[in-house]
């Protein structure tokens, strides 16, 4: 069985990476990656290293081929046209390969989700349901990790600032999301017939309940002072994806980041890191 796992240098999909292998043989995995400069990342392992341009057709192509199962990772962009096509393209070549996919996907694809990627996450499952690909889906709840950097800016205004008033919000950590998609990629009964799974922790947290365990762990009051979604964009408009964050969190607000599941357990065999271990954890590492 021989896997491709796009985006491999990315922050999950090196994660899926290392999960696998502990899985299969390196020998057995192909990772895909866009900037060759980055393929250091793996230079400790015995995978097979391929170009991988999402709008390159003939690098596309090489990289599927005589791959049987592929790991789609979408790239990190808000334009959703370009990423309907770069789906598109990986869609064709695996269909021209005769190979299956797992699709990483977002749960914020309801269709009264303002999230500006919306119309993508909720537009991909049914093209697969009429691709004749052998498919299955893992929707990621939102990811905890970016929680720990922010802590030392939560310190300085004193509140979680996220406009989502009293709804609460899911979230998985990258690793824990890595482990569960390594996980499917090894268990054909579990994939490969349109399944779809939703990884999130045991339980969701309101901004009360979040400030509660961040103030605990920081030794620092932290409370919840919601902004405006208007606020929240042109807070964060200079790291580029103010906007697009603040019709995520308007998404948060109508409570449609808020599910969980047990797909996690079911994928896994063991629990997912909760919110408070994980961020004890980060916090206390990142002040070493």
């Amino acid at each position: 069985m021989k896997y491709l796992i796009t985006g491999a240098t990315g922050n999950l999909g090196e994660k899926v990476t290392r999960w696998l292998r502990t899985m299969t043989s390196e020998n057995n995995i192909r990772v895909g990656i866009h900037n060759l400069k980055k393929a250091n990342k793996f230079d400790d392992l015995a995978v097979e290293k391929v170009k991988l341009d999402y709008f390159d057709l003939d690098t596309l192509q090489k990289a599927v081929s005589g791959v049987d199962l592929v790991v789609y990772i979408p790239s990190l962009t808000y334009d959703l046209q370009k990423r309907i096509t770069e789906f598109e393209n990986v869609l064709q070549v695996v269909k021209n390969a005769k190979a299956k996919l797992i699709f990483v996907s977002f749960f914020a694809d309801q269709e009264n989700n303002p999230f500006v990627m919306s119309p993508f996450y909720a537009y991909v499952p049914r093209r697969l349901a009429s691709s004749n690909v052998e498919y299955s889906i893992v929707k990621n709840s939102l990811y905890a990790d970016p929680l720990v950097p922010y802590l030392e800016e939560l310190i300085k205004r004193k509140n979680i600032i996220y406009p989502v008033g009293t709804q609460p919000l899911s979230f998985i950590t990258r690793n824990d999301s890595a482990h569960a998609i390594a996980c499917l990629a090894m268990q054909p009964v579990m994939r490969d017939q349109g399944q779809t799974y939703l990884l999130s922790m045991d339980k969701n947290y309101n901004m009360v309940e979040l400030s509660y365990i961040m103030s605990r762990i920081t030794d620092h009051k932290i409370g919840y002072a919601p902004v405006t979604t208007t606020e929240f964009a042109k807070i964060y408009a200079q790291e580029g994806d103010g906007k697009e964050l603040a019709s995520m969190y308007a998404g948060g607000a109508k409570g449609l980041l808020s599910a969980t599941s047990d797909d996690f357990h079911r994928l896994t065999g063991r629990e997912p890191e909760e919110v408070e271990h994980f961020l004890r954890n980060g916090y206390q590492i990142a002040r070493l």
